[in-house]
């Protein structure tokens, strides 16, 4: 038998059972972590398979009351709540109507909850408008956004009157949070606090989300929206809605900005959380549809890597299952 020094350190030992490996795992998924997605449409009174996210669907008003209900049994830490109307127009005039469906749904969300969890609201102008832009256009067609930071005030005032908590300003307009918190102070809604989308990437991953809302979006939003390219700029957007007055930050997409994430993190004195985006969902589904991946390892081990990277908080739409699983 060969001589040569045998290793003092040996790793494995802590990965040599299941019940050693939980025990020395650094990161775990708890459910008061995970924040549920949810699609409320205007004209359905049942809830609507979407057909590129298996088991996602658009909810009606009354099966939002059970989504909610359940969220709130399961532990979550919130839902986040997006609107798709059954009118739209130039200025998305449904965002900011008290009876608009976000602002209707927000209500029975925010009732049906009451303490259990947090309720969240879009606010963006994306599903409201015909164009499917996340502003309004100017003449030129360009969105405009100073003139969008007037519609986001306005909705800001609408959804806090509704009953949410957090207000998810996904836009990307410049200023966007600076607007939104003066609106909310102003009005005296000095307790709506404000999650900023501080790094959104103009990304290939939001395809099942636009049949989710039902997008009017012809072109794209790269012109507000972050070049994936670019890093650093993540980092410096973040910085901007951290002295604006953001309560807490947000990273979208996770999977393909985990680095940006990371950046976030180790700058941030508030919460940073990260959105497991549509797309994400999506092919982990199909994979394993065929066969491909396992899905449950797959699932766990695609939101483990969101927490390890940083995140605080997820939202994914595999919530309710992560949270039964986890605990």
């Amino acid at each position: 038998m060969s001589d040569f020094p045998r290793p003092v350190i040996r790793p494995r030992r802590l990965r040599s059972t299941p019940a050693m490996r939980r025990l020395t795992a650094e990161t775990r998924i708890h459910s008061a972590q995970l924040i549920l997605p949810l699609f409320v449409r205007e004209d359905t009174s049942e809830p609507l398979p979407i057909q590129s996210m298996p088991g996602v669907v658009q909810h009606s008003i009354d099966s939002l009351k059970q989504a909610v209900t359940d969220a709130a049994s399961a532990g979550l830490g919130g839902v986040m709540l997006f609107g798709v109307p059954a009118a739209r127009d130039a200025i998305g005039s449904g965002a900011t109507d008290r009876e608009g469906i976000l602002n209707r749904a927000t209500r029975v969300a925010a009732a049906e909850a009451g303490d259990a969890l947090v309720v969240q609201s879009d606010l963006c102008l994306d599903e409201f408008t015909d164009h499917g832009h996340c502003g309004v256009l100017d003449a030129a067609g360009r969105v405009d956004n100073d003139a969008t930071l007037e519609r986001y005030r306005d909705m800001a005032l609408a959804q806090a009157e509704a009953g949410s908590a957090l207000l998810g300003l996904s836009g990307m307009m410049d200023g966007q949070v600076a607007a939104v918190r003066d609106a909310l102070d102003g009005a005296g809604y000095h307790g709506t606090a404000i999650l900023a989308y501080a790094a959104k990437y103009a990304s290939a991953f939001y395809g099942p989300f636009r049949e989710a809302v039902d997008s009017q979006l012809t072109g794209d939003r790269r012109t507000y929206q972050q070049d994936p390219a670019n890093r650093r700029e993540g980092l410096r957007e973040a910085t901007l809605d951290l002295a604006e007055g953001a309560d807490i930050l947000m990273v979208k997409p996770a999977m393909s900005f985990l680095d940006v994430l990371s950046d976030v993190a180790e700058l941030s004195d508030v919460p940073v959380w990260a959105y497991q985006v549509s797309g994400e969902y999506a092919m982990i589904e199909a994979a394993a549809a065929h066969g491909w991946i396992d899905r449950s390892r797959a699932v766990h081990e695609s939101v483990t890597g969101i927490l390890r990277a940083g995140a605080d908080a997820v939202l994914t739409y595999w919530a309710m299952e992560l949270a039964r699983n986890v605990g």
